[in-house]
């Protein structure tokens, strides 16, 4: 199914497949619909472009709904761009919890939606719209994980990558990401303390309002301080330390109490309405093999004690799902025996062939961040992957991308060509 239309800067075509849920047990959960959008400049629609599949972040990310400008129209010069809703997200048959409540293993079911099976709908979606040709991969953050997949199982499939922000840690369990990432949320906790150095007794005194009795958000949920602990989720962000300044500009009224305002926001910027899966997934993605059963994040918090929430000055935390969050959000409660069970599952089938990515022969270009509190520089860089080319920069944050997309991908374009050096590394 296609459907074409116009809008300011390119022509959209948007594609509809159908799959399994379940690539290795077609008939266990029956099938899904997948939804992508192709991008072309009007000027080259008949062009014979060469293909960029864009393979957003995440996980439980939808594709994005560009405007214009950015990194769209940086590929645009070059590609008829691929924007994936990877399956459960966007149009992509979305799983929200009305979905998995009538789901008979929400577990099992949930467990078919990590990075072998958005593969395969890639493959799928390349094959029958169009007719198996090659293209290039464009991973943004959970995206250069997918890369990494694609290119142990589908090297054939591909002619170049492109990663931002996303070289997996695809040596080590979930539970050395979050010892190597905690610091580094640590890192930022204290650059918010040095540029906004009064917003550190101004998180002090918010999280004393809410331990000294229960407030209630517009949702009907608790707030809780392990809820406002989680602005910090957007600290490896270009403005993330700003953002949370200016949303504790107008945290209390003269009067001293929570705004209403304030609480508004506080429900935008930490639920999980819009991407469940984002936290049903956020561990999952990791596993591969034998693993200790439990929740990797919370492990590694209950060994900090300066992450309590009883602790001064607050801590705020980072990309982490805990176990209270399937209590506190309502968006999650659905998926709480789901997500019990897949913490306590022992054995996952592998994402990556380490083998075969040590030997590949496809070009990489890759840009990684040294203070991204989100994928950890050094076991990024310890995943063997032959024929990388890899940019280090403090220049910008995990959102390079989308902060100074126009800039960062035509450097990588050049890199995988061979028409640029890489510097500080």
């Amino acid at each position: 199914m296609t459907r074409e239309y116009a809008m300011t800067g390119f022509t959209v075509r948007e594609h509809r497949v159908e799959v399994p849920v379940d690539w290795s047990a077609p008939d266990r959960f029956g099938s899904i619909e997948v939804f992508a959008r192709e991008l072309v400049d009007p000027e080259k629609a008949s062009d014979d472009l060469p293909l960029l599949l864009f393979l957003q972040g995440g996980p439980g990310g939808q594709g994005p709904r560009p405007l214009g400008g950015g990194w769209v129209a940086a590929a645009l010069e070059k590609y008829r761009v691929i924007l994936l809703d990877q399956r459960g997200t966007g149009r992509s048959s979305p799983v929200d919890g009305r979905v998995i409540s009538r789901v008979d293993d929400p577990a099992g079911y949930l467990a078919c939606f990590r990075g072998d099976a958005i593969v395969a709908d890639a493959e799928h979606l390349r094959a029958t719209v169009f007719g198996g040709r090659q293209w290039a991969t464009l991973g943004q953050s959970y995206g250069g994980f997918l890369t990494l997949t694609y290119l142990s199982r589908h090297p054939e499939a591909l002619t170049r990558c492109f990663v931002t922000g996303g070289l997996p840690p695809a040596t080590v369990d979930a539970e050395a990401v979050y010892a190597a990432t905690f610091p580094r949320q640590a890192a930022r906790n204290r650059e918010l303390a040095r540029l906004h150095p009064a917003d550190v007794p101004l998180l002090g005194a918010v999280a004393d309002l809410l331990s000294d009795r229960p407030v209630t958000l517009p949702t009907g949920e608790p707030f809780t301080v392990e809820r406002l602990q989680q602005l910090g989720q957007g600290l490896g962000m270009s403005t993330g330390i700003d953002e949370v300044h200016w949303l504790l500009d107008t945290a209390l009224t003269p009067a001293g109490a929570l705004s209403d305002a304030f609480l508004g926001s506080v429900v935008s910027a930490t639920g999980f309405d819009s991407n469940p899966l984002y936290a049903v997934l956020q561990e999952v993605i990791y596993h591969q093999g034998h693993r200790e059963p439990g929740w990797a994040a919370q492990r590694e918090r209950d060994q900090w004690p300066t992450f309590d929430p009883d602790a001064r000055p607050l801590q705020l935390t980072g990309e982490t799902i805990f176990p209270w969050m399937y209590e506190q959000h309502a968006a999650l409660r659905p998926f709480r025996a789901a997500a019990e069970a897949l913490a306590a599952r022992t054995e996952w089938p592998a994402l990556y062939d380490l083998d075969r990515l040590a030997a590949n022969e496809v070009p990489v270009a890759a840009v990684q961040y040294y203070d991204d509190p989100y994928v950890d520089l050094d076991l990024a860089l310890a995943t063997p992957v032959g024929n990388l080319d890899v940019w280090i920069t403090n220049e910008h944050l995990h959102d390079g991308l989308r902060a100074a997309g126009d800039t960062i991908l035509p450097r990588l374009f050049d890199l995988a060509a061979g028409k640029a050096r890489v510097t500080g590394r």
